[in-house]
């Protein structure tokens, strides 16, 4: 597991249990739990900035580039579809849903690592 996976790991973490814990009290979306999904999209852009470099400096993706790369387009529209979803239906649900973002990414960062290394 590269730092990578780990920042992600960290910040999903967290993302995850702010929104859970903002939805368990029937709080609406607010500004911590919509910019902990923020920091997520963050840590997806550092990934990808990291990934384009690493591929640009001659390291090369072990398993199919395609499905690595795939990985990296969905886990990075994940965040703003929850926060245009948050805004939108403005309910403590939707901090169920902004919860499911830092799961899915930490998921889909560890298949993005599997898939690299």
């Amino acid at each position: 597991m590269d730092a990578y996976f780990w920042i992600i790991l960290v910040v999903g973490l967290v993302s995850t249990l702010l929104c859970l814990g903002a939805g368990i009290l029937k709080k609406a979306p607010n500004d911590v739990t919509i910019l902990s999904v923020v920091a997520v999209e963050v840590a997806l852009v550092v990934y990808l900035v990291g990934s384009i470099v690493r591929v640009i400096a001659g390291e090369p993706i072990a398993g199919e580039a395609w499905e690595f790369w795939g990985y990296m387009a969905t886990a990075m529209l994940l965040p703003p579809a929850a926060i245009y979803w948050s805004i939108l239906e403005r309910t403590r649900w939707s901090n169920f849903v902004l919860a499911a973002v830092g799961v899915t990414a930490l998921v889909m960062a560890a298949r993005m690592n599997q898939i690299w290394y």
